[in-house]
């Protein structure tokens, strides 16, 4: 009887570890800024210019291959939240999440293989916690409230 009680704990517990139960929380610091820095900060890093910049005349900027700046947490998530809601979710997305099917004009940029780019893509959407493409006005409190986005 104790070995069979033993031997349902163990499997609860192996159970409950490879189901993710227990994996690490993904943050910004340990898990999304190394991936902004390797695959974003050519075009996003310190030297693209700042949303409002960059809004006044696109055209100049990504003749020169540059985005708005994102290579911080507080930059990255203005594109996430607010002013540019969704604005990362649309451009990163695999095509799964839209009617179409087509990916976002970033995600071939998100990895040198289709594995890189999910693997990626996972890390983003367990960060981001509710990975939806809508636009303001149509973001609702709800969908704010559902955002991990953990530093």
């Amino acid at each position: 009887m104790k070995r069979l009680l033993l031997t349902i704990i163990a499997l609860l517990f192996a159970a409950a570890f490879s189901s993710g139960v227990y994996a690490e929380e993904v943050k910004y610091t340990t898990h999304i800024k190394p991936i902004v820095e390797k695959m974003c900060a050519h075009c996003h890093g310190a030297d693209a210019p700042e949303i409002k910049e960059f809004k006044k005349d696109k055209d100049k900027y990504k003749a020169v291959h540059k985005g708005p700046r994102m290579d911080s947490y507080a930059y990255l998530i203005q594109f996430i939240g607010w002013p540019d809601a969704g604005a990362v979710m649309r451009r990163l997305d695999d095509g799964k999440s839209t009617k179409d099917g087509k990916p976002g004009n970033m995600y071939e940029y998100f990895g040198a293989t289709d594995e890189e780019r999910q693997k990626n893509l996972n890390t983003f959407k367990e960060w981001v916690g509710n990975w939806n493409l809508k636009k303001w006005p149509d973001v609702t409190k709800e969908d704010m409230d559902k955002l991990k986005l953990a530093y």
